[in-house]
């Protein structure tokens, strides 16, 4: 697809374009140079408080506990006093 340079440097991004990849107005993109080309990239900022969540280990912690979830591995209590009383021993 083409479009054209205008002024202050602004840029149209095609609608399909849009679409395709669920952008909305306010949304954030990554513009870098990788051989020669501009290449945009979606993003989402992440608060620097929440980024631990984002962590590739906190990921991968979180995939293993749905997988847990999904084959029943998981305990279930009747009241808090005895999920903590499970949690001392």
């Amino acid at each position: 697809m083409i479009t054209q340079i205008r002024e202050k440097s602004q840029i149209t991004i095609p609608k399909d374009l849009i679409k395709k990849l669920n952008l909305k107005i306010g949304d954030n993109i990554d513009i870098n140079i990788e051989n020669d080309k501009i290449v945009i990239k979606p993003v989402v900022i992440i608060p620097k408080a929440q980024a631990w969540f984002w962590s590739k280990e906190w990921q991968q912690r979180e995939s293993q506990a749905e997988k847990d979830i999904e084959n029943g591995q998981v305990e279930k209590f009747n009241s808090t006093q005895e999920l903590f009383e499970d949690l001392d021993n």
